[in-house]
């Protein structure tokens, strides 16, 4: 590596952030290539550094390749280290494997060490905070004061944490039976075996706290509430191939229509409901780049919890967990929302309205968490370099409150409307351009599909199109930046 070769930095070493980095390094690009991550290690982030043996995988692991021309690549992996022998509940009778999920963190990072060590990737355990003037590069000042210059920047951060429940506003701040982090080590220590639970949400994060409970010895009751009252669904009881016949559908109640012909006609043949989902899942991007804006919204309005809790499925170790629980009477789930909540020195009064009857009951708890999800519309609240790249007129939110405005090159749009060359993004915070970007298997071909796209810049024409691409933003950006940083595009991709 030379100094001539453009430099790739990356911001995010979770999965995505590591995805892009292993296919630009692994299919030779010509490209320097840094990660941004404070973790010590590349490739687990926030859902695969957990070190709870109750947090495991939600597909199986032939579905979890890094490499999605190799989908059994995962799974040699772990026959070969031994990664599950001591987990007895991760492979199924039926030959599936649904490993703990910090084994996903330790794959990555054995595919990306040889490169790390190396030298081919740099990891820089820091926190990237803003920016600085570079004539023609993109210039990031980091936590510790180091500075680091880059000529392509891909952004792959991690999820922000939950939206702020306006009722437990005030309260939640230094009180240990309110948990709003779900996934600190310690979040769940505080919680006695016979404490009675309320959890506020009830996907796969909620399953994810029940085991976690359950593990440590709770044996006391447990409410999940959520609007719909809608919890994850578990897995076929076997392996299953999709199957049905889902049409390009221009509207979302066309979409429902098919679906629920292809779920019947799938009943009658004894095939399970998942087998017809994972067809629609295997065309989601392509339903989705084909649906106009108020589609997309009709479905986020509507749909969304239903398709989300279908799509997004419990392991089956965990699922038994629930099940037994439920059947036990120590686990409800209600639709419900919270209307007040009141700490006092015993217990946690909570005044529940039921979805159903509208009515409202006082709850006394122990402990309240929450786990509704990440909160994609505050990003620029919670990462300050985001807020940083906005403030430049670089990135800008996408129209839905998902995430970041995309092209469908992943080339982020800033406020001007306009998609810059050197700007890019790699996993979920590209939904709203490309929909179905949350589970593992798309967040791994859309980290290629980020790499392709880097790497095709070598080829010949590209410098001719990054000239042009200059000269638009020059014309065009109404942010007031410099002459010298609209050339970002240009300047440094002429030191290729």
């Amino acid at each position: 590596m030379t100094a001539a070769h453009p430099r790739v930095v990356i911001v995010g070493g979770g999965f995505s952030g590591a995805a892009v980095a292993y296919h630009l390094a692994r299919r030779g690009a010509q490209v320097a290539i840094t990660v941004i991550e404070p973790r010590p290690v590349l490739g687990a982030g926030l859902a695969y550094s957990t070190t709870d043996p109750a947090h495991r995988v939600n597909v199986p692991v032939t579905r979890m390749s890094l490499d999605p021309s190799d989908p059994d690549h995962l799974l040699r992996w772990i026959n070969e280290s031994g990664a599950v022998a001591d987990d007895p509940e991760a492979r199924l009778p039926d030959g599936r494997v649904f490993p703990r999920r910090a084994v996903i963190g330790r794959y990555v990072s054995a595919q990306l060490q040889p490169f790390v060590a190396s030298g081919r990737i740099e990891h820089v355990r820091d926190h990237a905070r803003g920016l600085y003037q570079v004539p023609g590069r993109h210039g990031l000042t980091l936590a510790s004061g180091r500075r680091i210059e880059a000529d392509v920047l891909v952004l792959a951060t991690s999820h922000p944490p939950p939206r702020p429940l306006p009722t437990l506003a005030g309260l939640a701040h230094g009180d240990p039976r309110i948990v709003t982090d779900p996934w600190a080590a310690d979040a769940l220590t505080a919680i006695r075996p016979e404490a009675r639970v309320l959890i506020v949400g009830t996907g796969l994060t909620m399953a994810d706290v029940v085991a976690s409970l359950d593990r440590r010895g709770h044996t006391g009751p447990v409410t999940a509430v959520s609007r719909r009252g809608q919890r994850s669904r578990s897995h076929a009881s076997g392996p299953v191939e999709p199957v049905g016949d889902i049409a390009a559908a221009g509207s979302v109640l066309a979409l429902l229509a098919q679906v629920r012909r292809e779920l019947a006609r799938a009943a009658d043949h004894g095939l399970p409901w998942q087998a017809v989902l994972d067809t629609v899942r295997l065309q989601a991007a392509a339903l989705w780049a084909a649906w106009p804006e108020a589609e997309r919204r009709r479905f986020l309005r509507h749909l969304r919890p239903f398709w989300d809790t279908h799509r997004f499925r419990i392991a089956p170790p965990v699922a038994a967990i629930l099940a037994r629980r439920e059947s036990a009477g120590t686990l409800t789930i209600q639709a419900a929302s919270i209307r007040a909540i009141r700490p006092g020195p015993t217990v946690i009064e909570v005044d529940l309205l039921d979805r159903r009857t509208g009515r409202v009951a006082t709850r006394p708890f122990e402990a309240v968490v929450v786990t509704t999800g990440p909160a994609h519309d505050r990003i620029f609240d919670h990462d300050p370099f985001l807020a940083a790249l906005r403030t430049e007129g670089l990135v800008s939110e996408d129209p839905l409150g998902l995430g970041l405005d995309v092209d469908d090159r992943s080339r982020a749009i800033g406020p001007a409307g306009r998609a810059g060359r050197t700007v890019l993004v790699a996993g979920p915070l590209a939904r709203g351009r490309f929909g179905e970007l949350m589970g593992l298997p798309e967040v791994t071909r859309h980290a290629a599909d980020v790499a392709a796209t880097i790497n095709g810049w070598s080829m010949p024409g590209r410098l001719a199109a990054a000239q042009q691409s200059a000269s638009e933003r020059l014309m065009t950006n109404g942010r007031g930046r410099s002459a010298a940083a609209l050339h970002d595009g240009l300047v440094g991709l002429q030191k290729s």
